[in-house]
C-alpha cells in the first residue's frame, strides 16, 4: 500500500513528465499531496520534489497501463491530460486503481476518481466537437488564421478534423487559453507553443466577405422560431467572440442598402 506523504511533485507540464511522476510514486511507494506543472502557483509549506522527464520511464508507464488495464485506458488518460481540471492526482489514482483492478476500473462509476475523470473527458469531447463547428478563419495573403479561447486543450482533438477538411491549405489556429498554435501546411501539421498572437486587421476583401456572411446569417433566421435560450444551449456565448456573425461591426451596410461586391482578386 502506498504511503500518503506531504511532498508535492513538480514536473515540466508534459504528458511524459506526468507519466514520470506516476513512475516516481510507484518506485517510492508513496502518494504525493499534489502534482504541479511548471507555472502553477506554489503557495505551500509542503516540501517539493522536482521529477525529471525521462521518456524511457514514461514509455514504461504507458506500456504497463496498456497491458495491465487496456489500450483504451491509455487513450482515456491522454484525453484526461488535455482537460482543464487539476487532473494530475486523479490520473495517478486512476493508474493505481487500474493496476489493481484491470479494465474493471471503467465499471467503477461510483468511484470519485473515475467519475471526476469521466466528466472531465466528456467535457473535453463536447468542447472539441463544438470547436469543429465554430472555428472561423480569416484570410491573410492566402493563409487562413483563426483564434479560439477554449477551457480545455482542444487542439490535439480538432487537428485531424481540419487536416482532413483543409488538406491543401496553410492555416493557423491559435489557442489563447493554453498559448498553443496548430500550424498546418499541406502534408504536415504541428502544435507549437506560442505565448501571444495578434493578427493584423482584416483587409477590405475579408471585411466584405464578413458582411456577406453576417447578412446570410441574419437572412436565413426565421423570426417566428427565434429562441435565444435554445441558441445559448447549442452555442454558448463564450464562443461568440471570434465568430463574425455575432460581430456588430460586420452589420454595417451602405446607405443604399446594398453591400459592396466582394473583391475576388488574387
Amino acid at each position: 500500500m502506498p504511503v500518503n506523504t506531504s511532498v508535492i511533485y513538480l514536473y515540466d507540464g508534459s504528458f511524459d513528465g506526468l507519466m514520470c511522476c506516476i513512475a516516481e510514486s510507484c518506485r517510492q511507494h508513496e502518494l504525493p499531496t499534489d502534482i504541479l506543472a511548471d507555472g502553477c502557483p506554489q503557495l505551500t509549506l509542503h516540501p517539493t520534489r522536482r521529477i525529471p522527464t525521462d521518456r524511457s520511464d514514461a514509455r514504461k508507464v504507458v506500456e504497463i497501463m496498456q497491458n495491465r488495464i487496456s489500450p483504451a485506458a491509455v487513450k482515456f488518460v491522454k484525453m484526461a491530460y488535455l482537460t482543464y481540471i487539476s487532473k494530475e492526482l486523479p490520473i495517478l489514482q486512476f493508474f493505481r486503481l487500474g493496476y489493481r483492478y484491470g479494465k474493471r476500473v471503467f465499471d467503477m462509476h461510483a468511484d470519485e476518481t473515475v467519475c471526476t475523470l469521466r466528466k472531465a473527458v466528456q467535457h473535453l469531447r463536447n468542447e472539441s466537437h463544438r470547436f469543429k463547428q465554430f472555428v472561423r478563419f480569416t484570410e491573410y495573403d492566402g493563409k487562413l488564421i483563426a483564434r479560439i479561447e477554449p477551457k480545455n486543450c482542444v487542439l490535439p482533438m480538432i487537428a485531424p478534423h481540419f487536416a482532413e477538411r483543409l488538406p491543401n491549405e496553410q492555416y493557423l489556429i491559435y489557442d489563447k487559453t493554453n498559448r498553443l498554435a496548430l500550424v498546418h501546411q499541406p502534408g504536415h501539421s504541428a502544435i507549437l507553443p506560442l505565448d501571444s498572437f495578434e493578427p493584423d486587421l482584416p483587409g477590405e476583401a475579408e471585411r466584405e466577405f464578413r458582411c456577406l456572411w453576417k447578412l446570410y446569417y441574419d437572412t436565413i433566421g426565421i423570426e417566428g422560431r427565434y429562441n435565444p435560450k435554445c441558441r445559448m444551449t447549442m452555442m454558448p456565448k463564450r464562443y461568440w467572440t471570434e465568430m463574425p456573425e455575432f460581430d456588430s461591426e460586420n452589420d454595417t451596410r451602405p446607405e443604399s442598402g446594398q453591400l459592396p461586391p466582394p473583391s475576388l482578386h488574387g
